[in-house]
């Protein structure tokens, strides 16, 4: 029977990579005052994020960096989504 690890590992690259584009046009969400400031988005270019999801796959089965890397994910598009709904 063959292990189907890799293909749960790329789903994921794919899912890091996919959240990573949509917050490339996300800014920076700071209010005057400071009070509610929104982290910034760092942006990467594509040949970046490709390598870092060929590295990803690459990845052991059960790695601690693939599921830490699937919350960087969420945390990446609640950034975004801060930024945009910022004042």
């Amino acid at each position: 029977m063959k292990s189907n690890a890799g293909c749960c590992r790329l789903r994921l690259a794919v899912l890091v990579i996919g959240a990573s584009w949509l917050t490339g046009c996300a800014t920076e969400g700071f209010e005057a005052n400071g009070l509610a400031a929104c982290p910034p988005v760092v942006e990467y270019s594509r040949e970046l994020e490709a390598q870092a999801a060929e590295e990803l796959a690459l990845l052991p089965d059960g790695s601690a960096l693939v599921e830490m890397m699937g919350d960087y994910a969420v945390m990446r598009e609640q950034a975004r989504v801060c930024s945009w709904s910022a004042p």
